[in-house]
């Protein structure tokens, strides 16, 4: 029995303490260790045939590294996604009003529900959005929210990622994955599917497309196959059924979008970027930027093309906006969140400054803009050297930093070094919003693969595991 041994004391367990993980327990139960091991084995064979990889720029000896997937899999209830579900729903909305708003009326700002030097001064505010209507006042097509569990089980919000989240093609690999090497552990479950994510997502691109569009042409732009993601570009764009270009594809001709084709050129309606702001068009942000479009901002601006996610996203993609959504919840639509916030420092604030520092040795800190994990400073685990350079840090630009209580994350059994251990996960369910909001049921399940890691990030050693959402 695989689970025989498997404790997990002081923590959440996702299998043990779930009663819906009930039925994957016993079948988990009559498998033994050897079999697990042979299964895992041919499911990272397979992985590594099918070219499902990353990329870690900061490893010059692995560039390419397949996503370690673990075979055991997190199961939710159907009450337990309904509330992640809204609560999903109900953040995705408050983003795009907010963003709606701040490239228009800045209501938030007059009434001060935000500080205005938060947004006006903030690296990632477009004024080349300001008085932009776009299709449906959509403005993050795609949101991919990051949920932990603290020891009671509760969900808590980690994060929101609205500009480019990337991970739903793991999810997808992953399922098939686990249909394959366990089809005796899948079969008669009622696990709620996940193959349409490609057809919704092409749908909100199609919704959200210019109005003159009667029969939209979608298009995914990526940086090119050296890009992290590129297997992901790869796999969406043929899950949507649509051409995948790069910037060099694509022209502007009398502010309207086409694509180099062998019989001349096409025109394109929507774009499902995978590029950052700085590099979309070299005649607005970056002049040396050869991954763009030159004119795609005018285009845009035209209300000829739209761009998935809008421009400008990255205001609400930031740790410190986080800090607010309760408040910006409840000022746009009047509710209190389904989903709360991790308690959250901010350091740009004296008060929250002084109680960082101050509490620094049991406090995770991060910088507000970063992503994957980097620049996280680990109270309870960080030596004193360690605390020493990040309360430098504080103090040199204290309005890049929030803090963080450090959270017990609920953990799941996962086979390691031989044994199945418990290790800390957290999950990113990605939402698709185009005139309304769809999630993908389940989403993507980090874990922390190294003893007593609490970072879930690939690009820090982490892995995936299928999540099955119970009908």
């Amino acid at each position: 029995m695989i689970l025989s041994d498997y404790r997990a004391p002081g923590y959440y367990c996702e299998m043990t303490d779930a009663a819906a993980a009930a039925p994957v327990r016993d079948r988990l139960a009559a498998l033994s260790i050897d079999a697990l091991h042979r299964r895992a084995a041919a499911a990272e064979a397979e992985l590594y045939n099918l070219g499902i990889t990353f990329t870690v720029y900061s490893d010059k000896d692995a560039i390419d590294r397949i996503l370690p997937f673990d075979v055991i899999p997190r199961v939710l209830s159907a009450p337990e996604w309904h509330q992640i579900e809204t609560g999903v729903i109900q953040r995705v909305a408050a983003l795009n009003l907010l963003l709606d708003d701040i490239y228009h009326g800045q209501r938030i700002l007059k009434d001060g529900v935000l500080p205005a030097d938060l947004i006006l001064g903030h690296a990632q505010f477009r004024p080349e959005m300001q008085g932009v209507d776009l299709p449906y006042g959509t403005y993050v097509h795609i949101c991919g929210t990051d949920i932990i569990r603290d020891t009671d089980g509760s969900f808590l919000v980690l994060e929101d990622n609205a500009r480019t989240p990337s991970g739903v093609s793991y999810v997808i690999e992953n399922r098939h994955m686990m249909l394959r090497a366990f089809p005796d552990l899948v079969d008669g479950v009622a696990l709620r599917p996940i193959d349409s994510y490609g057809l919704q997502l092409l749908a909100a691109l199609r919704e959200t497309a210019p109005r003159h569009a009667a029969d939209p042409a979608v298009v995914l732009l990526s940086p090119g196959s050296y890009n992290s993601a590129f297997f992901e570009h790869v796999f969406l764009a043929r899950e949507m059924g649509v051409p995948l270009v790069e910037g060099r594809d694509l022209v502007v001709e009398d502010e309207r979008v086409y694509m180099r084709t062998t019989s001349g050129l096409a025109p394109v309606d929507a774009i499902y970027r995978r590029i950052n702001d700085d590099f979309l068009d070299p005649e607005v942000f970056r002049p040396d930027s050869a991954l763009g479009v030159p004119g795609l901002m005018r285009a845009y601006r035209a209300g000829n093309v739209s761009l998935a996610n809008a421009v400008g996203t990255g205001v609400a993609d930031d740790k410190a906006v986080y800090a607010y959504m309760p408040r910006i919840i409840r000022y746009y639509l009047g509710q209190d969140p389904i989903l709360p916030n991790v308690e959250t420092h901010l350091c740009r604030e004296p008060e929250g400054l002084a109680y960082t520092l101050d509490h620094l040795d049991s406090l995770v800190v991060k910088p507000v803009g970063e992503a994957g994990g980097y620049g996280i400073t680990i109270g309870p685990r960080a030596s004193r050297a360690e605390l020493g350079a990040c309360r430098d840090r504080l103090l040199a630009d204290p309005a890049n930093y929030i803090s963080q209580p450090c959270i017990s994350l609920s953990v799941s059994p996962t086979l390691v070094d031989g044994h199945v251990a418990p290790r800390h996960v957290d999950l990113r369910p990605f939402a698709i919003t185009g005139a309304k909001t769809w999630l993908l049921p389940g989403g993507l399940t980090r874990v922390a693969l190294r003893e007593g890691s609490l970072i879930v990030n690939s690009s820090q050693g982490g892995g995936s595991k299928d999540t099955w959402v119970l009908e």
